[in-house]
């Protein structure tokens, strides 16, 4: 099984006039292919920051990130913009659709912007929306489906170049129990149908217990780690137990 991901003793700190603040204390990460983790922790613990590195957005003070090989620290930003758009998936609490767009022009983006032909295009489109279920929804726009389809749409973006590694941010925080149940369950079946490589960062028990894994982050520190090896009822129980050891506000 090869590596996707290797975090390598970053550190982030930040400086505010003579105060400095370690938001990531050395943490050292592997994902392999076909993994999906959780990163839970409280609030403040450094999830949004460690995401935020592994995705490009931020870098860190010190160490290394490497994803499917390559040290993205060491790119400049036109390798950079190259490397999101081919080996990483973006799903977003906000959903980051464009509202001029129709479902299938948004799910088509990165491979127009990949010049991918035409042909191409269609045909990826077309099965990536069977599976997540919403064909029927191609032609609308966003303004014109629920919350819960829009994270699909979303979903069906991040997925349709096969990237290495899909970066999910609380993805069910703005949808209803019903959304985000299906959502989890389509994530789940990318995971283990595709072996799509995921990593979620979430504050929510239900969700983490839909991943095989999850990472728990405390002051900038990884603390447990805890493997699923029963029921996802179980793996719940179990997450909320650590969670509770953990203490701090979600």
């Amino acid at each position: 099984m090869s590596e996707i991901l290797k975090v390598k003793d970053i550190q982030k700190i930040y400086s505010t006039n003579k105060n400095k603040y370690k938001a990531i204390d050395n943490i050292n990460l592997t994902i392999d292919e076909g993994d999906f983790i959780g990163i839970m922790g409280p609030s403040g613990a450094g999830k949004s920051s460690l995401l935020n590195m592994i995705s490009t957005i931020d870098t860190p003070t010190s160490g290394e990130i490497y994803i499917d090989g390559q040290n993205i620290l060491r790119m400049n930003e036109n390798q950079l913009s190259n490397f999101r758009r081919n080996k990483l998936g973006f799903i977003f609490q906000d959903f980051n659709l464009l509202d001029t767009l129709t479902v299938r022009e948004n799910i088509a983006l990165p491979l127009v912007l990949s010049k991918k032909k035409v042909k191409i295009i269609n045909s990826r489109v077309s099965e990536i929306a069977e599976k997540l279920g919403i064909s029927h929804l191609l032609d609308k726009y966003p303004l014109d489906i629920s919350g819960g389809e829009k994270q699909r749409t979303a979903a069906a973006r991040a997925i349709i170049t096969n990237p290495s590694l899909i970066l999910a941010d609380e993805p069910t925080g703005a949808l209803d129990s019903k959304s985000s149940t299906e959502l989890l369950k389509m994530l789940a079946k990318v995971n283990n149908e595709n072996k799509a490589t995921i990593m979620m960062v979430t504050h929510d028990a239900f969700a983490a217990s839909f991943a095989k894994k999850v990472i728990f982050i405390k002051d900038g520190k990884l603390k447990v780690e805890i493997k699923k090896d029963g029921s996802r009822e179980e793996f719940f129980e179990r997450i909320l137990e650590e969670l509770s050891k953990l203490g701090g506000n979600e």
